[in-house]
Order: C-alpha cells, then sequence, then structure tokens
C-alpha cells in the first residue's frame, strides 16, 4: 500500500496549492499534457485519506457514470494500492475515514434535485468549458458549507466560456487560478512532447489552442463570431406588429439528455424559447398543436431527423400540413453550389440576419449566446460552407446546441412578412431569387 507521501511527490508542484492553500475556488486551466486531470483526482484521494469528506465530481452532462472521472479514480486507487478505498457502483469510499466520492451531472439538475450537494466539502468540475451559466447559477449557492470548495479543470474553447468569464476573467481574493502546460508537467510523456513540437511547426494556430491553452482564435473556424450576438442582445425597440409573420423554429430532442426547444422570430424579433425535456413523441405534438392554436404561427419549421419525423407525421395526421415544413438537417440546401447541407444553409442565413445592416433583437441568453459560438465551419473541396456535425459539437462541448438549432430552422426557407405564404404562389427557388435579403425573413 501506498502512503500519501509517495503520492504527492508525484503530484507537479505546481499543483501544491490544491493541498496547502484555502480557496473558494481552484482554477487550473491550459492545454493538453498539463496533468490536470490526474493532479485533481491524486489530490483528492490524499485529502480523503486525511478526513471525512464528501467529494462530489461534476460535469455538464453524465448519461452514466462511465462518463464521469471514476474511471479514473478507480485507476489512481489501483495504481497507488490504496486498499482503505472501497470502488462502489455508483461512488467510491473510504472505509477509514468515511470519505465519499459521488458523481453528477448539472444539465439535467434543478434546484431541487441538487440539494443533495449541500453538504459538499470539494466539489471537482471536470471539463468546465462545457458548464453553462444556468448551472454555475445553480450549482454555486448550493456548495454553501464553511470552508467548501469548488476545484475547476478545463481546457478553454471560446472566448465567452462561461466559467472562464465568471470567475477566471477576473479572480477576487477567495479565488486562485492556475496556468499548466505540458512544459510545466515533469512527468507529461515524451510522446506527447514530441507531438507538441511536430503540432508547433506545422499548425501554430492549432498549438496555441490544443497545447498552450488558449481559446480558438475568433473567425478562424467559427461562423458566428460572439460580437454580433451580444450586439443583438442589446435592449431595442423592433416593432413586431402583425405584419411580420410568426416563425417557429422546432428541434426535437433526439437523444435522453437533448431538449426538445421551440423559437418564436417575428420579423428581425427573436422573442422566446420553450424548451421541453423527457417528452415523448405524442407528447411534443401535443404540445406544438396547443403553441398553432394559441399563437397561429405562419410557418413552424421542424426537424424531421431521428424523432422528430414522427412529431410531424403525428401533427399531419391531425390536419396542421399546411403549417408545418419538415426539414432534414443533412438533406440538400436549396443553393447546392454554395453549401453542403440544409443546416449550413439554414445557419449561413441566421448568421446574415444577424450581421446585416438592419438591427435585430436576440433574448439576452447566455446558454444560447455559447451554443451559437461554439458551432464551427469548414468548406468542401467545391468551396461550399459546411458546419461540424451535432454529434461532434456535442463530444467537443458535452452537450447538443438544442437552442442554436431551433433559431437556425426560422431561417429555413423564406416567409412573406404580410402573413402565411401561399406555398402554390412561387417555388422556394423562385422566392430566394425575388425576396430581397433584408426582407424575406
Amino acid at each position: 500500500m501506498t502512503d500519501n507521501s509517495t503520492i504527492t511527490a508525484r503530484i507537479p508542484q505546481i499543483f501544491a496549492p490544491l493541498l496547502t492553500q484555502k480557496k473558494r475556488i481552484k482554477f487550473f486551466y491550459g492545454g493538453r499534457g498539463g496533468g490536470k486531470s490526474y493532479a485533481f483526482a491524486d489530490s483528492l484521494l490524499i485529502k480523503g485519506c486525511q478526513k471525512k469528506l464528501l467529494i462530489a465530481c461534476l460535469r455538464e452532462v453524465q448519461d452514466s457514470i462511465k462518463d464521469s472521472v471514476y474511471r479514473l479514480l478507480c485507476s489512481r486507487i489501483k495504481h497507488y494500492r490504496l486498499k482503505d478505498y472501497r470502488i462502489l457502483e455508483n461512488k467510491i469510499v473510504n472505509r477509514s475515514t468515511g470519505s465519499e466520492f459521488i458523481f453528477k451531472g448539472l444539465r439535467d439538475t434543478d434546484a431541487q434535485k441538487i440539494k443533495s450537494l449541500e453538504g459538499v466539502d470539494i466539489a471537482w468540475i471536470e471539463e468546465g468549458q462545457t458548464i453553462s451559466k444556468r448551472s454555475w447559477d445553480i450549482l454555486s449557492p448550493t456548495i454553501r458549507k464553511d470552508g467548501s470548495e469548488i476545484w475547476i479543470s478545463m481546457n478553454r474553447e471560446a472566448p465567452d466560456d462561461p466559467l472562464w468569464q465568471l470567475l477566471a476573467a477576473h479572480p477576487d481574493e477567495r479565488s486562485l487560478v492556475v496556468k499548466v502546460n505540458y512544459y510545466d508537467n515533469p512527468f507529461c510523456p515524451e510522446e506527447l512532447k514530441l507531438q507538441a513540437e511536430k503540432c508547433r511547426r506545422d499548425s501554430p494556430d492549432d498549438y496555441e489552442h490544443i497545447w498552450l491553452g488558449l481559446p480558438c482564435k475568433q473567425g478562424a473556424n467559427q461562423l458566428i463570431p460572439p460580437d454580433i450576438i451580444r450586439r443583438a442582445f442589446e435592449p431595442k425597440y423592433i416593432s413586431s406588429s402583425s405584419s411580420s409573420a410568426l416563425v417557429i423554429g422546432l428541434d426535437v430532442a433526439r437523444f435522453g439528455d437533448d431538449k426538445t426547444v421551440f423559437c418564436f422570430r417575428r420579423g428581425r424579433s427573436c422573442q422566446r424559447f420553450i424548451v421541453l425535456e423527457k417528452q415523448d413523441v405524442v407528447s411534443v405534438a401535443d404540445y406544438c398543436q396547443n403553441i398553432i392554436q394559441d399563437w397561429q404561427p405562419a410557418r413552424i419549421f421542424l426537424d424531421s431527423g431521428g424523432v422528430g419525423g414522427g412529431v410531424y407525421d403525428v401533427l399531419v395526421a391531425r390536419g396542421f400540413r399546411r403549417l408545418l415544413r419538415a426539414v432534414n438537417f443533412g438533406s440538400r440546401a436549396i443553393r447546392e453550389d454554395r453549401y453542403v447541407n440544409r443546416r449550413a444553409e439554414m445557419w449561413d442565413n441566421l448568421r446574415e440576419w444577424l450581421s446585416g445592416s438592419l438591427e435585430v433583437s436576440l433574448i439576452a441568453d447566455e446558454d444560447l449566446l455559447f451554443e451559437l459560438i461554439n458551432v464551427n465551419k469548414s468548406y468542401d473541396a467545391k468551396g461550399r460552407l459546411q458546419l461540424e456535425s451535432k454529434d461532434l459539437i456535442k463530444k467537443r462541448l458535452g452537450r447538443s446546441p438544442d437552442k442554436a438549432d431551433a433559431l437556425a430552422l426560422t431561417f429555413a426557407e423564406p416567409v412573406y412578412d404580410a402573413g402565411p405564404a401561399n406555398p402554390q404562389a412561387a417555388s422556394v427557388e423562385n422566392l430566394f431569387q425575388t425576396l430581397s435579403t433584408d426582407s424575406k425573413w
């Protein structure tokens, strides 16, 4: 069995404050190879051996315990042969001190469900770049025990990462913010150092982001920059008279932790979002029918991929075909010469709307901003715009851009400003040619 001094010797000196300093927030960030996860795990195992602690290991999304740092902690316990620790199915317990490690996802945790964290001594937030402002606003006042600490490890993604802006950009005296990279880690494998050096030579921008922990450079791969979104967040008066058609985008949840989102847009004003969780096909169709009856939209553009097709079929069977447009994100773009698929086309229409000469209005929503700025672009061999897939975005950020996709859906096709479009009046292709950029939406 390994004693604590042996484990401590394996923790790089830059992480010593985890064990020696008393701070409310301990925020460590940087690039690949810095050893943040290992240092956090080892330090917490040491602390759990010293006295009874309740330690919560948290992520934005945790579909199962396999998504958490549970496996890392188990690996370190076995590596050091820490026989006092007992590994259970959903938690880890120290039999000598009574310390417990518990594991939770924050995204689907509301103010009631999170009460179990009130007695936490240390909360470890892994992959802090994926944590939403909403999750932080619920979590922060819940970790309220005297002397409690919140440890955060993250690799920055965007300049506007919520936890970076809230905690690290302007730290107070109760916060410790430390940047750590592979060259700060004496235990960094030589293979990683060789990979870092090759990246530095071949792709300096990637090197800065991946290995030095800097956020992605604005404009390099980003489709929508944050400044135009912030401008749309600013309070302003934009007429929402009946002459502007109400258009609704409906992004239907594809997986268990995704959310079904309705986005309401009237002309140059995005007016509201409605978010549903864990709803079946019929329940979503029922909700949509109520919205149709109460709000009388001119169009509902519905993501028909996955279970969305079932919602569409139910609504068509109920007589709402005229109002609905089924949109498959992966289908051919209307303007095939410019876009790889409909999703890229809709998102670019959204970008043009935000950056146009006329003022537009968005609900000031930090989650929406986070989603909008974290969809990356590229171009195919024909020079057509394509976007990072939803699956890759979810893997990278720990969440699906449900609100942003619902907003983008409102730009699937032009809709007459004066009311519901007549589908017999003109083809969609002709509408794109005859309507001006500023008036068609």
